[in-house]
């Protein structure tokens, strides 16, 4: 299996532990996780010209994982700072 760029775990390392945690105690968390996972894995194969797909489509992929970063890691904010 070829190594796939953006995994959660590459975009936040220092929120590792916590990421593990919320997947088994918060499902609002694990399908955001979930959700990003899949879209990424997505990307990637487009990316790759494994599933090629057209300019605008890529775009808007890249747009929503983009979004659901910005959840999780304001998710991952939660309780953080202080």
């Amino acid at each position: 299996m070829s190594h796939t760029p953006h995994e959660l775990t590459e975009e936040f390392p220092e929120f590792a532990d916590k990421m593990t945690e919320l997947r088994q105690t918060d499902k609002h968390f694990a399908k955001l996780a979930d959700e990003y996972h899949d879209l990424n894995r997505a990307v990637h194969r487009a990316e790759t010209d494994v599933e090629p797909t057209d300019d605008l489509h890529l775009m808007e992929m890249r747009k929503q994982r983009l979004a659901l970063k910005d959840q999780i890691h304001s998710i991952l904010l939660q309780g953080a700072v202080g």
